[in-house]
């Protein structure tokens, strides 16, 4: 599964601003609401934050990848934000983040979830990507960006 795949362009928030970690997760679940469902937001976010609490999602390098498995979906669905100021997340290299992608998975397909938290975090692993994905001007050229990185990746 390509991670380009489980975005869309409104699925994309670009020079987000949001003034805290909690808010930064509302925000990115409520972009899911076509695909999870407006009744069960509250209860993935709920998910979100409780995996958030056990650790930081904050992977280094300005990347946090907030996620959580949940019986409340089939499949993997993902968001991702360009923060236009950073904010800071608990890191584990204590820099504030300003690229987020979150995963939101079902239970079942754990091997799935770890490969898919696994790409992202090899493909932003990458300065020149992290630069090329500052420097999009909308949410359409970020997809393009994610499609263009891992085809090049990830061949096949």
């Amino acid at each position: 599964m390509n991670l380009f795949s489980l975005l869309k362009p409104e699925t994309i928030l670009s020079e987000l601003e949001v003034s805290d970690k909690q808010e930064l997760i509302s925000v990115l679940v409520d972009a899911l609401s076509d695909k999870i469902g407006a009744v069960h937001l509250q209860e993935v976010k709920d998910a979100v934050w409780e995996r958030e609490q056990v650790m930081s999602t904050g992977v280094g390098k300005g990347l946090a990848i907030p996620h959580c498995k949940t019986e409340l979906v089939d499949e993997n669905h993902g968001a991702f934000a360009v923060l236009k100021e950073p904010l800071e997340f608990n890191s584990v290299d204590d820099t504030p983040v300003r690229l987020v992608f979150l995963l939101v998975g079902p239970n079942e397909k754990n091997s799935i979830h770890i490969k898919l938290l696994s790409r992202i975090s090899r493909l932003m692993n990458s300065g020149t990507f992290r630069e090329q994905v500052f420097s999009c001007e909308s949410s359409q050229q970020i997809l393009e960006a994610f499609q263009e990185e891992e085809e090049k990746y990830f061949p096949g």
